[in-house]
């Protein structure tokens, strides 16, 4: 089964994810699509080191390299939803990263 992958978007049709990834150099993008790929064919069968859980129903998209880059991400009525996208630069996923995603997950149902 090949899931579909939506990309959140605000009441005035600001996508944050896709800003996010269009901002990264050529090289970052290229993985990130295919890291979106894989999650696409697998789902909720992707895990580590492509994909890990953070709390219930949050998950971050692991991109890796030079620079660490993070996309939360949601299952939700057979669908996927990216929420949030950042660079890491600490060993943990930062509480506001994980709160903005919990936030547009809930005005998503």
């Amino acid at each position: 089964m090949k899931w579909e992958i939506l990309e959140y978007e605000t009441n005035r049709g600001e996508r944050p994810v896709a800003e996010f990834i269009k901002a990264q150099q050529p090289h970052v993008i290229a993985k990130i699509a295919h890291l979106i790929d894989l999650l696409e064919i697998h789902g909720n069968f992707l895990s580590l080191p492509h994909s890990k859980r953070l709390e219930s129903n949050l998950y971050e998209l692991r991109v890796r390299g030079k620079g660490e880059i993070r996309i939360i991400y949601a299952f939700l009525d057979k669908k996927i939803y990216l929420l949030s996208g950042f660079k890491k630069q600490k060993q943990k996923t930062p509480k506001k990263e994980i709160e903005t995603a919990r936030a547009r997950l809930l005005s998503l149902t």
